[in-house]
């Protein structure tokens, strides 16, 4: 694909940091570019528009460099030797649904370009530059507690079990950036993320919150799978997107592993009716066995809570936004997007 840049003005300008973030047109990213405009950094964002979308930067269009591409492209083209003082890289394959589906894809797609962005930020100057590595929750694999701790031992399943394809291309992931960090050639920080939701989020890669406030809003079936005593803890992107910058601000933080989300537990059952009651909505709740959601190979945990110790320790976090605001967020952003608002039909 041939690149193409929104705003070609240079990233070396006076004033605050200059931020590199990859997936900056995803979910997360975009927010994350909110974040860092409002504290003065310059923001040059690269995304090939996979999954992400270009709507998403809408608002502030006029205020990045946008670079439309492959990561390898530009990193080995357009952003060779750029001077950049930090890195966010959230490019990667995302969702339970695309990694079932398209297994190659998600492996290559993760392992394939951290290790580039790696390889860059190390040779940008001496010692690397301060870099962030989106992982996630799914590193943890099988645990064997409720509570998952940033230095718990993992068990995954077999490799004929799809799903676990993907928590082992995120902990390839980890190594790189851990070993990276050990060996003084890129301060890199690793975020293992639990369940990030909010407004942009879309529910055509697997993701449940979107997916719940569609049906509700357009009177269609609420599809729970499994029996939905499942339980997840799920946090407002925005309380996300405040971290990430003071992750990578804190030198002490490097060469380290961090949990970020909330630790309030949520069955998907009761997150079910959180939505039909937030948003007044009278769409049923239907049960939907796994065998007919995914195709085989598919594994679902019963719950994931993580351990927040050691980030609020760290930088003071705490999740703030409710989920019944992010609900109502969501839904007010699809009824933007043309989609229909809650309580009409479809």
């Amino acid at each position: 694909m041939r690149s193409r840049a929104v705003d070609n003005s240079p990233v070396a300008r006076p004033g605050g940091p200059r931020a590199l973030v990859t997936g900056g047109a995803g979910f997360i990213g975009s927010h994350l570019v909110e974040t860092l405009l409002a504290s003065g950094a310059h923001v040059t964002v690269v995304d090939d528009l996979s999954t992400g979308r270009a709507s998403n930067l809408a608002g502030v269009r006029s205020r990045v460099r946008f670079i439309e591409d492959d990561l390898r492209n530009a990193l080995r083209g357009e952003l060779a030797g750029e001077p950049f003082d930090e890195i966010y890289h959230l490019a990667a394959a995302v969702g339970v649904d695309l990694v079932m589906r398209e297994p190659v894809r998600a492996i290559e797609t993760n392992v394939e370009l951290t290790s580039e962005l790696l390889r860059y930020a190390s040779e940008l100057r001496r010692g690397g530059v301060p870099t962030l590595v989106a992982s996630s929750s799914e590193v943890y694999g099988k645990p064997g507690k409720e509570l998952f701790s940033e230095e718990d031992d993992v068990l995954y399943g077999p490799s004929s079990v799809t799903r676990w394809s993907y928590a082992c291309s995120k902990a390839i992931d980890e190594y790189l950036c851990l070993a990276y960090a050990r060996e003084g050639r890129c301060p890199a920080v690793v975020v293992r993320l639990f369940n990030t939701v909010g407004p942009r989020q879309i529910g055509d890669y697997g993701m449940v919150v979107p997916r719940f406030v569609r049906a509700a809003a357009e009177g269609k079936p609420l599809r729970v799978f499994g029996d939905g005593a499942q339980s997840r803890c799920f946090c407002d992107v925005r309380d996300v997107a405040d971290a990430l910058p003071r992750l990578v601000g804190e030198p002490a933080c490097a060469g380290r592993v961090f949990n970020l989300g909330s630790d309030s537990p949520t069955t998907i059952m009761e997150l079910a009716e959180l939505v039909l009651e937030t948003l007044g909505s009278e769409s049923p709740i239907v049960k939907v066995p796994y065998s007919d959601a995914y195709p085989g190979g598919f594994e679902d945990l019963r719950h994931r809570r993580p351990d927040l110790t050691r980030v609020r320790e760290a930088i003071g976090f705490g999740a703030r936004v409710a989920l019944g605001t992010t609900i109502r967020d969501i839904a007010a952003e699809m009824a933007r997007q043309g989609e229909p608002a809650a309580g009409e039909s479809g």
